[in-house]
């Protein structure tokens, strides 16, 4: 603890830590706060999620340990190796759903990179957390979770994660409490849990069963008056096929009533909400698994559209959606794509209640009747054909949709050119720019941006291993491989700039716990053609036993507002605009 807290002070400014409020007191409705009165985040900075892993041996001992926990024999596999990072994650090559709960820390960065101060998040780890407070954590090596996202009024910050201790095993493919499912290796049950943070640090939960058997990835607050519900994305289910209903109902798009309580004063939630249903059936294609077609990933709301990304799984198909909320024709198929395909009504409204559902159909057709639809002039092939890997997405405008491709994950090494091969060859991989064509009525890709990235080049992390992992043969140096969420603002001079976290490739026994970067980039508005001298730089590195997940603004962020740092409307020598 004092290494993490002169770390902390040498770094900058200062560094707070939240803790949760006591749910057994009189101020147990208050959401936690941060231990300063007067913290509060500066609107116009950039806020980043990460994963911050406690790096203890005894976390898990070799040869001992018996994954996944609670396992029935046959089976149980014994751990491989201690919880040394990043070695403990080798033991994904023996249980395929490892993982180990870690603290999330959330970073209020100026537009530079340049920190300002931290935000932990309530966790188990922090003295007097104890289990009946309020806390969450994420799985350290869950690449696609804590994505952070401004509310749709832009005064809170909302994320998901697990109503579980720091340490805890497989937490992010166990089963949630109210839906089980018998044929899943992890036999243990967890919360998944919504949070959102206000300008003042302040943190409020909402548990949910949705998501059981896998993760939720990422929310979105409608705080709009009469509204108050979120939207949320992920994936269900870590076990055998036909899936139980609650996993099916379970996945994909959800919308949620925030809680106005503790976690432990909380009712039991319930069955998951749905309130987005996709089936690749809409495109005339054959049934695959049900409840896979809905493996979302990436989550926005612009001009009141929900969209969201696939782009992982071998289900379904990875592509941009949307929620069609503009009714039913006389077949039962959603008027803004009869056939799978379409753009949203001029006139769409955000939903604020769940798909009325048929339950008698879930193992057959799964969740009906199916309300979205592929974003016209995106991919519809299968995704076990794709080429295609989208993540995170952002408008810069009605017309201009910049979409995050993390890459295919693909960690083919030559000790030749000292890179990943596959890596390096993608032409979709980066940040993707499309553009509206109103003569044919449709989206294109006009460029994809890479250069800066210098995918399948391996990078140096400061105290990581060197040479080889002996358990994959391959390098335990990471290369950029794609990016996954972005957030990004227009200029007053017709640039955008977009920050973005970034994908990996390595030879560590799981991908998703290596250091990562945020990058940022500026790029043409108005550009079709890919412009000259537009590169990517590096604003930030995950430090060792850290991964970067989420970026979004800060709360309060107006989307017309100077975001100089001291929001006067000139340039600062510090200022990321003045360069």
């Amino acid at each position: 603890m004092a290494v993490e807290r002169l770390r902390a002070f040498a770094e900058l400014p200062r560094t707070v830590f939240v803790s949760a409020l006591l749910a057994s007191t009189a101020l147990a409705s208050l959401p936690a706060l941060a231990d300063e009165d007067d913290f509060h985040f500066r609107p116009g900075h950039l806020l980043l999620s990460k994963a911050v892993y406690d790096n203890k041996a005894s976390n898990i001992t070799t040869g001992i340990t018996q994954l996944p926990p609670n396992c029935v024999a046959p089976n149980c596999v014994a751990a491989t190796t201690d919880g040394t990072y990043p070695m403990v994650f080798s033991n994904d090559l023996v249980d395929s759903s490892f993982g180990i709960t870690a603290k999330i820390v959330l970073d209020e960065l100026r537009l530079n990179g340049r920190r300002v101060q931290s935000l932990q998040v309530p966790n188990s780890g922090q003295h007097g957390v104890t289990s009946n407070r309020d806390q969450m954590v994420t799985s350290f090596p869950s690449k696609s979770e804590i994505g952070l996202n401004l509310s749709i009024d832009r005064h809170s910050v909302s994320f998901m994660g697990y109503l579980a201790p720091v340490d805890a095993i497989d937490v992010s493919n166990s089963n949630t409490p109210d839906v089980v499912d018998s044929t899943n290796p992890v036999k243990s049950t967890f919360l998944r849990v919504i949070a959102t943070v206000d300008e003042r640090g302040r943190f409020r939960f909402t548990k949910t069963n949705a998501y059981s058997g896998n993760n939720g990835r990422a929310a979105v607050l409608n705080d709009r008056p009469g509204a108050n519900v979120f939207y949320t994305t992920g994936n269900a289910g870590n076990g055998s096929n036909p899936q139980p209903n609650g996993v099916i109902i379970g996945a994909g798009a959800q919308i949620v009533t925030p809680a106005k309580t503790p976690l432990v004063d909380q009712p039991d939630p319930g069955l998951p909400t749905p309130v987005g249903s996709f089936n690749v059936t809409q495109l005339g294609l054959k049934a695959d698994k049900i409840g896979k077609d809905t493996n979302f990933r990436g989550l926005t709301v612009f001009n009141d559209v929900i969209y969201v990304t696939k782009g992982s799984g071998g289900n379904g198909i990875n592509t941009v959606y949307f929620i069609d909320t503009s009714g039913f024709d006389a077949n039962g198929k959603p008027l803004a794509c009869p056939n799978g395909v379409g753009l949203p009504s001029a006139s769409a409204t955000l939903p604020t209640t769940p798909i009325v559902y048929d339950a008698s159909k879930l193992q057959t057709l799964g969740v009906t009747p199916y309300n979205m639809c592929v974003l016209k002039g995106f991919p519809t092939n299968l995704a076990k054909t794709a080429t295609s890997f989208p993540f995170g997405l952002w408008f810069a405008d009605a017309k201009t949709l910049y979409v995050a491709d993390e890459g295919n994950g693909t960690n083919t090494f030559s000790a030749a050119t000292n890179t990943y091969t596959a890596a390096a060859a993608q032409t979709g991989a980066g940040l993707q720019k499309w553009v509206f064509d109103d003569t044919a009525n449709t989206w294109k890709l006009s460029y994809t941006l890479q250069a800066g990235l210098d995918l399948g080049v391996p990078y140096i992390v400061r105290n990581y291993p060197t040479g080889n992992n002996a358990a994959t043969g391959l390098p335990w140096s990471p290369a950029t491989d794609g990016l996954r969420n972005i957030t990004g603002r227009v200029n007053p001079d017709g640039t955008v700039s977009i920050w973005a976290i970034t994908s990996t490739v390595s030879g560590g026994g799981d991908q998703g716990a290596d250091p990562n970067r945020l990058v940022m980039i500026r790029d043409k508005l108005a550009a079709t053609t890919l412009p000259a001298n537009e590169t990517f730089t590096t604003v930030r590195t995950a430090r060792f036993a850290e991964a970067l997940r989420g970026v979004s603004f800060t709360p309060e962020t107006g989307l017309g507002r100077d975001a100089d740092d001291d929001h006067d409307g000139a340039c600062d020598r510090d200022d990321d605009d003045c360069r």
